[in-house]
């Protein structure tokens, strides 16, 4: 469940928009929930989060939050730093992480892919998953010459502006995908992005069929251009993402159309097929 959508303080989940259709809340742990949205409350970049960050990011009240910081501490996941009073990712959380990536084949098997792709277009490109209201990267490789930004595996991008959130939308049932784009719509109105970005995110929704993938242009970063492809795990059913990203300065909107896009659509069919 995304931190935009915190739970009631009563720890019920009856008045809790964003679960999934079908959830049966009597088997819905309420307090485990609670816990990974103060996990989920770093974003990149953050190094220490204070008890003041954890209610804003997440909702929660600040007593609820003190408890929480405190038994996931205890249990490694988080690491207090007394001088500051504020808290860190601790090794439990990387070691959950490496459990995901060794566990996934087919990141195995894209990553020759992946490295031939990025040297032969001399770019960044990134296999991801969904997260909430946002995109996780599992692994990005860049060519020896790529000059973007330096996302590394558990970066988390905006599923509103990023191309590889705007595919994963493209590509899900129209129910989810107007569920998920009700609880961005609410986001934004927090501040996290404009009208504008939902206005481009679903013109790139609409132009997925026609394309064949979705594209942001200076959308997400300012000086930032890229591609996506969505295709699904052979193995366990589950939406994977391809994105290709470069420095908009110097890579250009026609590139991504014309040269990078239908590189990375032969990928994914490939990735998509084995097995």
């Amino acid at each position: 469940m995304p931190a935009s959508t915190a739970l009631s303080s009563t720890g019920s989940t009856a008045d809790t928009p964003g679960l999934p259709e079908g959830v049966d809340e009597r088997k819905f742990v309420v307090a485990l929930a609670r816990g990974l949205e103060l996990l989920r409350a770093f974003r990149p970049g953050d190094t220490l989060l204070g008890n003041r960050d954890f209610v804003a990011r997440t909702g929660l009240p600040k007593a609820t939050v003190n408890r929480l910081a405190y038994t996931l501490t205890v249990l490694g996941y988080l690491r207090l730093d007394e001088a500051l009073g504020k808290y860190a990712l601790d090794a439990g959380v990387l070691s959950l992480g490496f459990g995901l990536l060794a566990g996934t084949d087919t990141l195995e098997l894209a990553r020759p892919h992946m490295r031939a792709l990025a040297r032969e277009v001399g770019a960044a490109v990134s296999l991801g998953c969904r997260d909430g209201l946002d995109m996780v990267y599992l692994e990005t490789l860049r060519s020896e010459t790529a000059l973007t930004l330096g996302l590394a595996s558990g970066s988390r991008l905006s599923m509103l502006t990023s191309s590889m959130g705007r595919a994963y939308l493209a590509v899900i049932g129209e129910s989810e995908r107007e569920a998920l784009l009700a609880e961005l719509q609410a986001s934004a109105e927090r501040g996290r992005a404009g009208p504008a970005s939902m206005a481009a995110a679903r013109r790139e929704i609409e132009a997925y069929a026609r394309e064949g993938c979705c594209f942001s242009f200076r959308d997400w970063h300012e000086d930032v251009n890229a591609v996506a492809v969505p295709f699904r795990d052979p193995r366990d059913g589950r939406w994977l993402v391809l994105s290709c990203s470069g420095p908009a300065s110097s890579m250009g909107a026609d590139v991504f159309r014309e040269r990078i896009g239908p590189r990375l659509r032969a990928l994914a069919r490939r990735l998509g097929q084995a097995r």
